[in-house]
């Protein structure tokens, strides 16, 4: 493309994903990639401290840099499933994703994300309904803010084995809380199409009225190789299913279905992590310079 990707996309990235928290001061990370002009968006989860709260606020809103919220972690850190069949559970989960809301909210995002919770075959749609449930409760919520709410697709039996799940079931879900709460929608992530067995022209046609949210990554689907699963090892890694040409596909497809939106760019944000001991600031380079290839390749 002759054109920048930045007119047609918020290019981000996940903050606890390009600088895990574990390695990395999240504050120092932050203001990295705030400092980087190449990033339009960045995701950022929650935030326990006050202080560092107020600060990492005011260091998203001088750098006029868009902010995304994901609730994610709050979920898989403790547990807690939205479509627990116990409803006691099932209310645990959801108040921590209201409180994801007004922390959101806070931060200076417009919606958060997050991600349906384990499942048995045996009790499979009452899981549905009770993430059904959960996500029309959290949704009601957000409408009083002015904000949206996105869940994610994950893989449904391979590592984090969510509900949602395929696309076809995503789409059933989608179109189910979309009945009642027109602020929900769909997070869509390249990382994940090996992992539920699925092409991006699949994906990106099936769930296509629903996507509100893009990341892109990588993941190794092969059971005894390092990285296996859902562990967003960089491009290029050994093993792995997706690279330049995986991303240049995805973008034909995006192109072909109508997500380039100069007026309203969809936010595009990197799922990508060190493995082992790399270097993160060489992994988030390396993801920078696919995403460059693959918009050089892309046709016109």
């Amino acid at each position: 493309m002759k054109e920048s990707i930045h007119k047609y996309f918020k290019i981000g990235t996940i903050l606890w994903m390009s600088y895990p928290p574990q390695n990395y001061s999240q504050k120092d990370a932050l203001r990295k990639i705030c400092a980087d002009e190449f990033f339009d968006a960045v995701e950022v989860t929650q935030i326990a401290d006050d202080a560092d709260r107020k600060e990492a606020r005011d260091m998203m809103e001088q750098s006029h840099i868009k902010v995304c919220y994901g609730a994610q972690p709050r979920l898989l850190s403790t547990g807690l499933n939205p479509n627990d069949l116990s409803e006691e559970k099932r209310q645990a989960a959801e108040k921590t994703l209201l409180e994801a809301v007004d922390e959101a909210e806070y931060l200076g995002a417009k919606a958060v994300a997050f991600l349906a919770g384990k499942w048995e075959e045996e009790a499979k749609e009452e899981a549905y309904e009770q993430l059904l449930k959960t996500t029309v409760n959290l949704c009601r919520y957000a409408e009083t803010k002015g904000m949206g709410v996105n869940l994610e697709v994950f893989d449904y039996d391979i590592d984090k084995a969510a509900l949602i799940g395929p696309a076809p079931l995503a789409a059933r879900f989608a179109a189910d809380v979309r009945c009642s709460c027109p602020n929900f929608g769909l997070l869509v992530d390249l990382s994940h199409f090996p992992l539920t067995y699925e092409k991006s022209e699949f994906v990106i046609r099936t769930l296509r009225p629903y996507i509100r949210h893009l990341h892109i990554g990588n993941a190794v689907v092969q059971k005894g190789l390092e990285a296996y699963g859902d562990q967003h090892p960089r491009f290029g890694f050994p093993g792995s299913a997706n690279d330049t040409g995986e991303l240049l596909d995805f973008f034909r497809v995006l192109k072909r279905e109508g997500f380039f939106c100069s007026e309203e760019p969809y936010v595009l944000s990197l799922e990508v992590k060190p493995w082992g001991n790399e270097d993160a600031d060489l992994i988030l380079t390396n993801s920078k310079r696919v995403i460059n290839r693959a918009w050089a390749l892309l046709e016109d």
